[in-house]
């Protein structure tokens, strides 16, 4: 991997295990300092200790992205660590019992919304006009390949939310070098995909680096798959 991103800020929601993990070890060895995030400090322990002794600096912050009040307190965490952050990259993400389509509650479309959309996009609306303001940023939003499975239809539509905002967005950045893309890790054995999925969570990298090195006038607004991507040069 060529591009060096030494003393770029980057926060990775839900990076105490699985693809969050990888993605924060990713931006490590690309130079960066990385925020981890998990909902209580413990969890993030072990993302800590395998970034022991990488380039950049380490920080972690803490909390429930399920309500308004939990993610701007990972906001204010945020800013307490860098007033600048350059890398924004929205990996948490919660799925739901498959369940007949006809029978899912309001509150656990409510539930999978909160985390998935809103949260999301509360945290772009708090570290985006930042990037604008100094003409870099990127931003990244995991997206899914997950198709025709009604049995799971409010993560899956909650995704589909996911790709508009990141076109609607990144159209915002059209004329900065700020990017806005959404990537799929494919389907990966971790807690979220199940013991079944395709991959291992080893496979997402270097795929999930893509759009974090990618040109200053780059790909925006586009949907990249992790398993597309061979190792860099």
């Amino acid at each position: 991997m060529k591009k060096n991103l030494e003393n770029k800020w980057a926060l990775v929601t839900g990076s105490s295990r699985g693809i969050g993990q990888q993605v924060a070890l990713g931006l490590a060895e690309l130079g960066c300092n990385v925020i981890v995030h998990g909902r209580t400090q413990s969890n993030t322990e072990s993302t800590l200790k395998l970034l022991e002794g990488t380039k950049g600096k380490v920080a972690s912050v803490v909390g429930e992205l399920d309500s308004e009040q939990g993610v701007a307190e990972i906001i204010a965490q945020t800013f307490a660590v860098t007033s600048e952050l350059d890398i924004l990259y929205n990996n948490a993400a919660i799925s739901c019992p498959s369940t007949p389509v006809f029978e899912f509650s309001m509150a656990t479309w409510e539930r999978v919304f909160q985390v998935n959309v809103l949260a999301l996009a509360q945290l772009c609306n708090a570290f985006g006009p930042g990037m604008k303001a100094r003409n870099w940023g990127r931003i990244i939003n995991v997206s899914s390949g997950i198709a025709d499975q009604p049995n799971l239809a409010p993560y899956s539509v909650s995704k589909a939310a996911v790709d508009k905002f990141t076109k609607d967005l990144a159209f915002e950045f059209k004329d900065s070098a700020v990017r806005v893309n959404c990537i799929d890790p494919g389907w990966i054995r971790t807690d979220l995909g199940g013991p079944d999925a395709w991959d291992s969570v080893e496979s997402v990298l270097p795929g999930m680096m893509a759009p974090v090195i990618i040109a200053d006038n780059g790909r925006n607004g586009d949907y990249f798959c992790a398993q597309d991507f061979g190792l860099f040069d």
